[in-house]
């Protein structure tokens, strides 16, 4: 019986976010390249890019507070606030592109307005912020954020939040009208559904075995159902599977996945069941991590639209579990220990106790203790209106430093030396800065097109290689559009709001 044998230019494996987005750009910028799509799962974004796997938050660095720590000295550093922001306008840029170009339909399906705020309480931490706010305001991609420290104003834009609260403990907000809030889900839905009419997606098949050829790679993969086997051919291969990436890279040989290790983190999240909370409710409100926490710890009432529904979550509690993936196996930690990593693995095991002493203590809550955690947001929390439900699994890098090894709280793009295949490790940023990505393993894999593709990506991306925070202009003209197509209305950008002092009440012009 003949072997099955598929060829492709380029072969995308899992069907999240980052493997849409890629596919999505090489569909443009190279319409006659054949694409082939393939998830071990039975759905598009089933696992982190699912609408209720993840914050949601579209990450540009407004209110996570993780992305501006207070130094010793006492200032706060900026720095990664800024870069993670300007990473968001290149994919809010990318999705007005779509949306203009058919690429995309309804941007409410997949995008909406939310108010992004921070949240801090104590007098120290009323400092902290204030510094913060200081020192963000006068940034382009910033500019309209407020500061509050007042029980009125804080009464007025968080009512859920105001309610029972004693103000004897300070409290103040960074805030910042522009957000949104974005379902990664229903857009790689739609990008997928963009490449795949032209190319070919196949779902419940999982890639076995990946083995370089002359020409590129040669991937096996299984059907799930039939346990049918094909071979497929591919010029160029992106792993894109989340947690499941680190193990197919290892699987590949390539010399550049050797040394990283994956440290995966659970977690779970309450969802309001009360109708009446959620409407009362109406921003992203993230606070500060506890210590020993990781940054993807940092705690936020977040409002969600999902399917044009409001929602409401409070989390995450973090967790410990060995898979990789959220429907992965209790083996694929111990199965990603190899020979070249063992040593950083086991560094990061020996200097990371303090986050290994939180998770367990995460694990071992009571249903009365995570209600207790809720208050510091909702003062008035009642267990009875939420329900605790499990978010997607998250896999932190860990990479080879000298002898040993060290935890990395973000994404990194592993692309071989042939520039035949790449893959992306790590969790947040993530999904919302999956353009910025994509364009990175474009320019890494396929360096002698990047000069005929630029025209292209400067039409999709109008900021493509300039920096908007130094180009108030450009940074305006790019708002405008982006808040137009995907229908945004004119909250936040520049000179949308002023900025407001302690004590001050809120003001907009």
């Amino acid at each position: 019986m003949a072997e099955n044998v598929i060829e492709t230019d380029v072969a995308l494996v899992g069907a999240g976010i980052m493997s849409a987005t890629l596919g999505t750009l090489i569909r443009k910028l190279e319409p006659n390249w054949s694409i082939c799509l393939f998830e071990s799962l039975d759905a598009v974004a089933a696992e982190s890019s699912d609408p209720w796997n993840n914050a949601g938050t579209g990450h540009s660095a407004l209110c996570e507070l993780n992305y501006t720590p207070q130094q010793p000295d006492g200032s706060v550093d900026i720095s990664k606030a800024l870069a993670i922001n300007e990473q968001f306008q290149v994919s809010r840029q990318f999705w007005s592109y779509a949306v203009d170009n058919d690429i995309l339909d309804d941007p409410s399906d997949f995008i909406n307005p939310i108010p992004h705020a921070s949240f801090v309480h104590g007098a120290d931490n009323v400092d902290y912020l204030r510094k913060r706010y200081e020192a963000l305001s006068k940034q382009t991609l910033f500019e309209g954020m407020e500061f509050f420290t007042d029980p009125a104003t804080f009464a007025e834009r968080l009512p859920l939040m105001a309610a029972g609260r004693n103000y004897a403990d300070p409290v103040a907000v960074n805030w910042y009208e522009g957000g949104t809030d974005v379902d990664f889900g229903s857009l790689t839905k739609k990008l997928v559904n963009f490449i795949g009419q032209s190319g070919s997606v196949f779902f419940g098949t999982r890639v076995t075995g990946l083995k370089r050829t002359s020409t590129g790679w040669t991937l096996t993969v299984k059907n799930q159902r039939t346990l049918e086997k094909t071979k497929v051919n591919a010029r160029f291969v992106f792993v894109g599977a989340g947690g499941g990436a680190l193990p197919l890279l290892q699987k590949s040989g390539i010399k550049e996945a050797k040394g990283f290790g994956g440290f995966p983190v659970s977690g779970q999240f309450f969802r309001c069941t009360n109708p009446e909370l959620i409407e009362h409710h109406a921003a992203k409100v993230y606070g500060k991590a506890a210590v020993g926490a990781p940054p993807m710890s940092v705690p936020h009432l977040d409002t969600r639209v999902i399917n044009h529904n409001k929602g409401l979550l409070f989390g995450p509690y973090a967790g410990f579990s060995p898979n990789f993936l959220k429907a992965g196996k209790i083996t694929d930690l111990p199965l990603s220990v190899k020979p070249n990593n063992l040593g950083p693995m086991l560094s990061v095991g020996l200097h990371e106790m303090g986050l290994t002493k939180y998770l367990i203590g995460e694990v071992m809550q009571s249903m009365h203790n995570r209600v207790h955690t809720l208050s510091e947001f909702v003062p008035r929390a009642d267990g009875h209106d939420w329900e605790l439900i499990t978010a997607g699994q998250r896999v932190q890098v860990i990479r080879k430093k000298g002898a040993g090894g060290t935890l990395e709280f973000g994404t990194a793009v592993i692309a071989a030396e042939d520039q035949t295949i790449a893959g992306l490790l790590g969790a947040s940023p993530g999904a919302s800065t999956a353009v910025p990505a994509m364009l990175d393993v474009l320019s890494k894999c396929f360096p002698k097109h990047m000069t005929a593709w630029q025209p292209l990506l400067t039409e999709m991306i109008p900021s493509y290689g300039t920096s908007l925070n130094d180009n108030k202009a450009l940074f305006g003209q790019v708002w405008d559009w982006t808040s137009r197509s995907l229908q945004l209305g004119p909250g936040g950008g520049v000179s949308a709001t002023v900025g407001l002092q302690k004590g001050e009440p809120a003001t907009t012009v």
